[in-house]
């Protein structure tokens, strides 16, 4: 889609490279968006309920969790439960056009052009907006001793 809305008029002898150019960076970008949010938001529903009637149960958790090889402690599991808290605190902290494309771009996994047109404004305002809020978390979270 990309190379036909924004390269039609180029000679067809380059469609080939712009191709693959179009295909290495949306892939990279894709990539990159997983990492980030991986890093950011990997376990933001561990204490959600499993079923659809809304029972939680704590125990079945954890039950569930001893079971799987791989098990990280509970000191880990509650280390890592207060930094998500920490980081959310965070985002919420964050200005509202920053919090927006930063959530948009990054949990919602939305590329610029989408974003841009979300918010209503340009691509390099939604670059700009996702950079000072990373920037803001990233010097936030330093504060509170937090390393991702």
């Amino acid at each position: 889609m990309k190379l036909a809305q924004h390269y039609g008029d180029k000679p067809a002898a380059e469609l080939p490279m712009l191709f693959q150019r179009i295909l290495s960076n949306t892939t990279l970008d894709w990539f990159r968006r997983r990492k980030t949010r991986n890093a950011l938001f990997s376990n933001m529903s561990d204490f959600e309920s499993a079923g659809d009637d809304g029972d939680f149960d704590l125990l079945e958790t954890l039950e569930s969790s001893t079971n799987s090889e791989g098990t990280e402690s509970a000191q880990d599991a509650t280390e890592r439960a207060q930094i998500l808290r920490e980081i959310e605190v965070e985002i919420k902290e964050l200005p509202g056009r920053q919090r927006e494309a930063f959530l948009m771009r990054y949990w919602e996994e939305m590329d610029v052009a989408e974003t841009a047109a979300a918010m209503g404004c340009s691509e390099g305002s939604v670059k700009t907006h996702c950079s000072r809020a990373v920037h803001a978390l990233s010097k936030a979270l330093a504060a509170r001793g937090i390393k991702l």
